[in-house]
């Protein structure tokens, strides 16, 4: 049996993975249990994009160049990102969801918002359902989550950040504002650095602070529209309901080379192959793209995109990648590249897409060869089937050998800050 009054009024679980990248690593690798591990890249540009709690207790957080997160944790173990496996987990987890409740809002790859007022009937109150959820996640992917439960997304999330890692923290209507203002104002959405310095220029330094200064004062310094934002966030008024099955608006990838390029030919070769990694997550995720953009920072960071859209939506690699670079060739003489990305954009499921016939087409093309080497990585692995191109000839060796790859670690998917 289980106590209605501990979860009355709560309908929304915000379920976050604990330090999700490096916890697929080490499920991976259990050697690392335990240890300080480091998910990103190395060298001069790499950057974490997550680490173990072990790391972090030195200090190393996500976003920090990975030459000072060894700085202060010289014993770290650092690993690269496997992209494909963490897709994959992603999935899994939010399959796992579905099948508590149909009211899922993926934020990112490692979170998800589930309003559960209507699993009650058959898996218990919202605190049952939080930790058969907890429980099935760590059965079913070997990985921890935490879980916060609310009435609103809003202190959900931040009851999910309080409790981590492999943590349950119920903040029933009645709790919100007790649990709210002793908090600092960065706990509130869109108050980000600069904000919070604004702020304190008014001695606003908790959620109460905030709370209790009059809206027009606290306008003059953010806006009239985020005074109103923050008031309400500060005494936990969120109307926003949990939106299930959000369709993606766009997907892609970048790299940043480890030095700054000014050979085209190497700068084609990574589009190639963020391209292949573009159109094998359409493919994945069941969408087409409708437009392509192309995204080049140089070595003084200047900082430039350029999109087409297609005559016909692709989830083809070899699409994606001519357009891509032919935006590139477009740009003339560019000098140095320091990061290049490609994204795919306008998405539209596969299954709703008419498709464009072709007079005289071969009755298999390149998609169907790309979802032949679908096959193979998921058999074999990543990299398993690679496009030709992607294995260059050395002019000073005569060996065939792989194209370089750029450092990959400022390459930062969304979520993985817990």
């Amino acid at each position: 049996m289980f106590d209605d009054a501990r979860a009355e009024g709560c309908r929304v679980l915000h379920v976050d993975m604990d330090a999700f990248f490096a916890s697929v690593a080490v499920r991976e690798n259990p050697s690392l249990a335990g240890r300080p591990v480091v998910v990103g890249g190395v060298g001069g540009r790499g950057v974490v994009t997550s680490a173990t709690y072990e790391a972090r207790a030195f200090g190393v957080r996500s976003a920090m160049p990975t030459a000072r997160a060894l700085r202060l944790c010289p014993q770290a173990v650092v690993v690269p990102i496997d992209g494909a496996l963490v897709s994959e987990v992603s999935r899994g987890v939010m399959a796992l969801f579905r099948t508590i409740t149909p009211l899922v809002e993926p934020v990112s790859v490692d979170e998800a918002f589930l309003d559960v007022s209507g699993a009650g009937r058959g898996l218990g109150d919202p605190v049952a359902v939080a930790e058969l959820v907890r429980a099935r996640v760590f059965d079913e992917q070997g990985i921890t989550c935490s879980v916060g439960v609310a009435a609103t997304k809003f202190v959900a999330k931040v009851a999910s950040a309080h409790c981590k890692p492999d943590g349950l923290l119920v903040v029933r209507p009645a709790e919100v504002v007790g649990f709210l203002h002793p908090l600092p104002v960065r706990a509130l959405w869109g108050v980000g650095p600069k904000t919070e310095e604004s702020l304190r220029t008014l001695g606003l330094r908790t959620v109460a602070d905030l709370a209790h200064v009059p809206l027009d004062v606290l306008g003059r310094t953010v806006g009239q529209g985020a005074a109103r934002h923050l008031h309400e966030l500060a005494w936990g008024r969120d109307p926003r309901r949990v939106v299930p099955d959000d369709p993606e608006k766009s997907t892609g990838a970048e790299e940043t080379f480890g030095t700054d390029v000014s050979d085209r030919r190497v700068v084609h070769r990574e589009l190639l192959h963020l391209a292949e990694r573009t159109a094998g997550r359409l493919r994945s995720a069941g969408y087409l793209a409708r437009t392509v953009s192309l995204k080049v920072r140089f070595a003084d960071f200047r900082t430039i995109t350029r999109s087409r859209t297609l005559a016909v939506p692709s989830d083809v690699g070899q699409e994606v990648y001519d357009t891509a670079r032919e935006l590139f060739d477009a740009l003339g003489d560019t000098g140095p590249v320091r990061l290049v990305g490609v994204r795919a954009e306008r998405l539209t499921p596969v299954d709703e897409t008419p498709t464009q016939l072709e007079l005289g087409a071969p009755e298999h093309g390149r998609r169907d060869a790309e979802l032949a080497a679908d096959r193979a990585a998921r058999r074999f692995g990543a990299g398993a089937v690679r496009p030709a191109t992607l294995l260059r000839r050395d002019g000073l060796t005569g060996r065939s050998q792989p194209a370089p790859r750029p450092d990959r670690a400022r390459r930062r998917p969304t979520g993985d800050q817990g």
